[in-house]
């Protein structure tokens, strides 16, 4: 039997959400540990689909993998198996960064080809490229990418494109090569600065996070850790565009507010009211909005500019915004599928290339959607907050792969949302 939400609009949305540790994090957090012997401790992990999917790709590779709670514990064995072709594998996308630590540790990996978002081509070049000038070979057989060395040396490695993914790989094989290597034009994200921050816990050496280069002094193996996840960036601004989109008052915490800058600052745009807490419990934000948003433009880029995962919220306040906006994707290609639903629920919204021009109406009209990725899905449900009569979204298990506890913490905002058996 599936599931999906039905979304009444009307609802000003008005009190406060926890945001807890980020997918984007956490994920690599988790393949990290394989890279020590020994048992290593991520806390602040959320409750999402793809935690669990994390867990027994791990088991697949011999380790004893523990969730309770926001708890995992990973145990990592002397002798890991290199086969990372696990149902569970194909199954995320978040799944191929178990490839840099294989090879570090074994010298050999077989990781199966991801699955995960449908927003657009993904390709695993640059991770096979920087692998390859550590010392390993890489190629493409049965479904899986296959990758063996005799050893890793540093080298000087430069991305043609900011990729996290290939930065974490690469990064991740580093660690334990001999040498010192360099990895230029490197993603900057605040996931990335999370995962530098656990490799050094761990003996890594590795300087520059935060930064376009990144230099790592290999060492001969690491040690077992603990370690808390950053809260999720992507989480918090849904919930910032959310008080936006439905004029509400929305105080958000559990996230650096700075790793919301630009975020913040479109929202002000709009003609919200930000309010940033620094540091200690009570860090995040506030926004509190008052009548109707104004149209913004949205470019997406890499960190620190505006992240492609925000895109579809970017869209979804447009639509219910006050004047034309553009919308610029500069990243993915498939992202604007998101745009198709949107005109189901009556936006006047036009795409040509990696553009989309969208005009704002006062309120949108309910209808049946279906979410294609993660945001989108989350976009979707945002829309319906501002539609009149009750959109149904379906497909929502996209949605529960990134966020924890929607329902229930809409229906705590003042939201009209149910979770529907059809």
């Amino acid at each position: 039997m599936s599931e999906h939400f039905r979304v009444h609009g009307g609802a000003r949305l008005v009190g406060e959400v926890d945001v807890v540790g980020a997918k984007n994090s956490v994920l690599k957090l988790m393949a990290a540990a394989l890279l020590a012997e020994g048992t290593t401790t991520i806390t602040n992990c959320p409750d999402i689909l793809d935690v669990p999917l994390m867990a027994d790709a791990l088991r697949s590779l011999g380790c004893e993998v523990e969730l309770e709670g926001d708890v995992a514990r990973i145990t990592t064995p002397q002798e890991l198996s290199h086969r990372a072709d696990s149902e569970a594998m194909g199954k995320l996308r978040a799944s191929i960064c178990v490839l840099g630590p294989l090879v570090g540790r074994c010298k050999r990996a077989v990781v199966a080809l991801p699955g995960g978002d449908a927003i657009g081509s993904r390709p695993l070049d640059m991770h096979q490229s920087g692998l390859e000038k550590l010392g390993a070979r890489t190629w493409i057989e049965h479904g899986c990418i296959v990758a063996e060395a005799e050893g890793l040396h540093g080298t000087q490695i430069w991305l043609d494109f900011p990729s996290m993914g290939a930065t974490e790989n690469i990064l991740m094989a580093a660690v334990l090569a001999n040498g010192t290597t360099v990895i230029d034009n490197a993603a900057r994200e605040p996931e990335i600065i999370d995962l530098c921050l656990m490799l050094n816990q761990m003996g890594a050496k590795v300087e520059g996070a935060g930064t376009s280069t990144l230099t790592v002094h290999g060492v001969t193996e690491l040690k077992p850790t603990e370690h808390r996840v950053i809260g999720d960036r992507i989480v918090g601004a849904t919930w910032g565009f959310a008080a936006v989109m439905t004029r509400g008052d929305v105080r958000v915490r559990g996230v650096n507010p700075h790793h919301l800058d630009l975020v913040l600052e479109k929202l002000r745009m709009a003609g919200a009211e930000v309010t940033v807490y620094e540091g200690g419990d009570d860090e995040g934000f506030r926004v509190v909005m008052e009548g109707r948003p104004k149209a913004v433009d949205f470019v997406t880029l890499p960190y620190p500019g505006f992240a492609t995962d925000n895109q579809p919220f970017a869209i979804a306040l447009s639509t219910v915004s006050e004047g034309t906006a553009m919308i610029t994707e500069n990243l993915f290609e498939s992202r604007f599928r998101f745009i198709d639903e949107m005109i189901r629920l009556g936006a006047d919204a036009r795409t040509d290339g990696h553009h989309a021009v969208i005009r704002g109406i006062e309120t949108l009209s309910s209808a049946p959607v279906w979410a294609s990725d993660i945001r989108a899905g989350a976009g979707l449900v945002l829309a319906g907050l501002c539609a009149d009569g009750a959109t149904e979204v379906y497909e929502i298990f996209h949605i529960e792969r990134g966020y924890p506890g929607f329902v229930e913490n809409l229906r705590k905002l003042g939201a009209d949302v149910e979770r529907v058996s059809s």
